[in-house]
Order: C-alpha cells, then sequence, then structure tokens
C-alpha cells in the first residue's frame, strides 16, 4: 500500500498525529478535524484517544473524523506495519505531524542516563522511525507535508536540559536534510520552534517566560506549514528575535547565564 501512493491527493484531507493524546498534539488533531480532514492519531493512552474521536463524532459539519491508534513511539518496530494501517484507514496521506516529546525534570547537578535515552527514543528516534516511511510515501507521491515541533531549547547547549537541547537541534538539522532532499518532489518540510508552551509537558516549571495555550500554538503551526515563506519559523513569532540574541551570546559568556 504505501508504494502507491492516491493518485489524487489533493483531493482529500488526510493527515497523520504521532503524539496526538495531549498537549499541541491534541489541539493540531482537533483543528484539523475542524477543517474536515481525517487524522489518525497516534499516541500511548487510549483513553485520551477515545475522547478525540469521540468529540470528532459529535461535531459532525464538515465531516472530519479521528482514527485512533495506540503506539508507543519507543517501539520502533511497531512503526512499518502501522504506517500501513494509517494508509488503509485514510485511504493515502497529505499531511504528517510529529508532536510526541518528553522533557523530564533534570536536577543541575544530575547525570542521569535513563532520563537521557529516554529523551533521545522520544524525541528523535520515533522521530526518525515515523518520519521515513512518510517521507518515503511524500517522495513517491510527489506532494504532502510534512512538520516537525522543535525547540528553542535546541538552539544553544543549556545547562538546564542539555540532551533535551541535543535531540531538537538534532531534529531541526533533519528536517532541513529532509527538505533539501525532498525540494525537488515538490514536498514541504517545515520546522516549527515553539517557545514556552502551556502543556502537560511544562507543567513541572516553575515559571514560564511569554506563555500561550496548545491552542493558539496550533493554529500558528498549521497556518505556518501552510505558508510559501516559512521553512523554519519560531511560535510564537515574538521568540525569533530572543532566538537570534540567544545565538549572538558568545560561549564564553552564555555559560555564565542560566538560560
Amino acid at each position: 500500500m504505501t508504494g502507491t501512493p492516491d493518485p489524487t491527493p489533493g483531493k482529500a484531507k488526510r493527515a497523520l498525529v504521532v503524539g496526538a493524546s495531549s498537549g499541541m498534539g491534541a489541539a493540531i488533531v482537533r483543528q484539523l478535524v475542524s477543517e474536515g480532514y481525517a487524522v489518525a492519531a497516534v499516541a500511548r493512552r487510549q483513553e485520551l484517544l477515545d475522547e478525540l474521536a469521540g468529540a470528532a463524532a459529535s461535531t459532525g459539519g464538515k465531516g472530519g473524523r479521528v482514527l485512533p491508534i495506540v503506539h508507543d513511539v519507543n517501539r520502533i518496530d511497531e512503526v512499518p506495519g502501522l504506517f500501513e494501517k494509517v494508509i488503509e484507514g485514510l485511504g493515502g496521506l497529505d499531511f504528517y505531524v510529529y508532536a510526541a516529546g518528553v522533557m523530564p525534570d533534570v536536577e543541575p547537578e544530575e547525570y542521569d542516563t535513563e532520563k537521557d535515552l529516554l529523551m533521545v527514543d522520544v524525541n528523535l528516534s520515533g522521530f526518525i522511525a515515523w518520519t521515513n516511511p512518510v517521507a518515503r510515501y511524500f517522495h513517491s507521491q510527489r506532494s504532502g507535508t510534512i512538520v516537525g515541533i522543535g525547540s528553542i531549547a535546541g538552539d544553544r547547549g543549556r545547562k538546564g536540559a542539555p540532551v533535551y537541547g541535543a535531540t531538537k537541534a538534532a531534529m531541526e538539522t533533519l528536517l532541513e536534510s529532509l527538505r533539501n532532499r525532498l525540494a525537488e518532489r515538490t514536498v514541504r518540510v517545515v520546522t516549527v520552534k515553539p517557545g514556552m508552551i502551556e502543556t502537560p509537558m511544562t507543567e513541572h516549571l516553575d515559571k514560564l517566560m511569554m506563555p500561550v495555550s496548545a491552542e493558539r500554538a496550533a493554529k500558528d503551526i498549521l497556518k505556518v506549514s501552510r505558508g510559501k515563506f516559512w521553512n523554519t519559523r519560531h511560535i510564537p513569532l515574538r521568540w525569533l528575535p530572543v532566538s537570534l540574541v540567544i545565538r549572538s551570546i558568545p560561549s564564553f559568556l552564555f555559560r555564565k547565564t542560566s538560560i
């Protein structure tokens, strides 16, 4: 099935969101459903996926629906079969978002390999495992949009979350590589870099600077993914100058900050 894309992808609205049960992922699913998309929603928690599917079924209107798929992104061996299920269940694919991510609390003097490898598994390995079959499918289809949710934390090597930032930096580089590889196939690859978003992942943080809701972030992400002028974009845009300042700080000064 994945080797034979739908011959008329532009006539359908079919999306895959990985990391769909809460936060920005769930908000993106709700927004897409409201626009009439059939959305394959992938996440670990069955009950939250069922809530999304139930809410979509009750709204009616534009015909959006949710195909819930229970999956832990650590189980990368399951991805090929599940991707086939997505294509069969939706009748094709046009739009993909990887929104899965973890950021456990890390103490200033903590060096916890188990926590660090969890972030690598979810934030990076899971992203690679799901994005490769999507990229292959879109390459054959000669159309589609790939959206990866990175982070402003990937801009520099920060004291507070070394491995989290490293996974997001690696993700950004991989997305750029895919963008360059797939450009001639008219496949759009977008990197979004949120600042502080109010989600379950950030609940443990003492104070969020300039936070926005997951719903606001989802609307911004979808708007950027459909534009023509942004391949990489901070969400909200006010984080761009912040990022530029942070990037410009010399290393010997940056290490003295608590950013």
